[in-house]
């Protein structure tokens, strides 16, 4: 198969949002969006993934999938994608080329989700442009150019304005329903902190990055719910995918509003930018103001951070040129809605030959929801969590036809799947919590962290008539260990 590309310009009243809503019924429906923070530059949307072709189950698979599909020059592109794969990878893939033995996912979430994809949108935020990009007859069958493009541009034409300010837009047709349902009580996480601690003192590693689970049941689309999440909590690696038709609806969907970057990669530099350091936003700018110096001195925080770093800085080192990996920017300090976050950049020149698909290799699942060393604290992440972790905490992303890549890694992420027998628009979601655990941590402060990392993501799912505030606490809500 080819692409092919033909690039026709959108016109500016075209925004992200707009593209999401018109597009929601396309098959394999993926996006990912720089809604907020930095670097806040390009959104992608894109649909209809070629047809014909297998399904991969992990990267090694992802990597020779991309060969299916062969660049044809065309219309100069936009935007950081050039045609290619745009999906998803779980956590459980484990690390490369090691075998390792993983719990099962409850959900039993397929281990990778997306496809090869020549179609799609392309908006730059800074100079306020959006192109429709279309590849010319890539070999699956599917209609010519202009009938595509006619059938998209009246799908955009007919989609519902964005809500007027003031209005409930999403909220009122997506939300959660029912009880928001803990599986972990704090009680047993406080004793998993604990555990950590121990096995830190006797040497078996020097962090984990410890989480548990929480499911509620979920009325209306699973993109309403996106954009709802997008309303409360704006990040620029969000995205959303799904996948797999199941009787006129996706089997299953992420919905990601993720502040962190595994990897950048093009023209033979790599970039990665893990958190580690988490404080909440203060009331007024004054204790704003003193949290953001707390955290900038937290001895705690800054040795978290440096662990991780030197991580990165490894596994980087097995594809960059000798003396090719650098940091820089430790620490930066970067602020969110609810939360500010410790961060540092550290980036690589690759070894002659290497490319965007070694690198994620490399680097995956990233070291900041892992630990340090990374095997090792994975094995005590399993040992103590006692199951799979689906997609939260791997990656989504893209990898295309340059060797070019970008890849997010899936925190604050509801995955939402169709409830059995219940209505076209039911379904529900599960999101896991979590942080690093050092020696130094202390059980009851890493359970506020992991409820306070929770709160943008429960009060994206609020109900009708229920208090934003109270859900975003977490705590006031029904729990239940399973």
């Amino acid at each position: 198969m080819q692409f092919l590309p033909r690039v026709f310009p959108l016109p500016g009243a075209v925004d992200f949002e707009r593209l999401l809503r018109a597009w929601r019924a396309r098959p394999g429906l993926v996006a990912l969006d720089s809604a907020g923070g930095s670097p806040a530059r390009w959104s992608l949307v894109a649909f209809d993934p070629l047809l014909g072709l297998r399904t991969p189950r992990g990267l090694g698979d992802v990597r020779e999938f991309l060969t299916e599909l062969r660049a044809v020059p065309g219309d100069p592109l936009p935007g950081p994608f050039h045609g290619g794969f745009l999906g998803a990878l779980g956590y459980d893939l484990g690390v490369i080329g090691e075998r390792q033995s993983l719990p099962l996912d409850p959900w039993n979430s397929p281990p990778v989700a997306g496809g090869l994809y020549t179609d799609f949108a392309c908006l730059d935020h800074e100079n306020h442009r959006a192109w429709l990009v279309l590849g010319e007859d890539p070999g699956d069958g599917r209609p010519d150019v202009d009938e595509r493009r006619a059938a998209l541009c009246d799908a955009l034409e007919r989609a519902a304005p964005p809500p007027e300010p003031g209005d409930e837009g999403p909220r009122a047709s997506a939300f959660g329903v029912g009880p928001l349902v803990r599986h972990v009580p704090s009680t047993t996480h406080c004793a998993r902190v604990e555990e950590i601690r121990r096995r830190i003192a006797r040497g078996d590693l020097y962090q984990a990055n410890l989480a548990h689970r929480f499911t509620r049941a979920t009325r209306g689309h699973p993109v309403d719910l996106y954009l709802r999440l997008r309303g409360v909590e704006r990040a620029p690696y969000m995205g959303f995918l799904a996948w797999g038709p199941q009787g006129g609806r996706c089997a299953g969907a992420l919905l990601c509003a993720s502040p962190e970057l595994l990897l950048e990669c093009a023209d033979n530099v790599a970039r990665s930018r893990p958190i580690k350091g988490t404080a909440p936003r203060g009331a007024d700018p004054v204790e704003d103001r003193r949290r953001k110096q707390e955290l900038l001195t937290s001895e705690k925080d800054l040795a978290e951070l440096a662990m991780i770093v030197d991580l990165v800085r490894n596994d980087l080192g097995r594809v960059a040129r000798p003396g090719g990996v650098c940091v820089e920017g430790f620490p930066t300090l970067e602020t969110y809605a609810s939360v500010h976050h410790l961060v540092a950049d550290v980036c690589a020149e690759l070894a002659a030959g290497q490319d965007a698909g070694d690198v994620l290799a490399a680097l995956f699942p990233g070291g900041s929801i892992t630990g340090a060393p990374k095997l090792a604290s994975m094995r005590t992440i399993a040992d103590l969590e006692g199951e799979g972790r689906g997609f939260f905490s791997g990656s989504l992303g893209f990898l295309d036809l340059r060797g070019h890549g970008c890849w997010n890694i899936l925190i604050r992420t509801l995955v939402w799947r169709p409830r059995a027998g219940e209505g076209a628009a039911d379904g529900e979601v599960s999101f896991h919590v979590g942080g690093g655990i050092t020696w130094s941590s202390e059980a009851q402060a890493e359970e506020r962290e992991t409820r306070l990392k929770g709160a943008a993501l429960a009060a994206a799912l609020a109900g009708p008539g229920e208090a934003v505030e109270t859900l975003g606490a977490v705590v006031a809500l029904p729990t239940a260990a399973t």
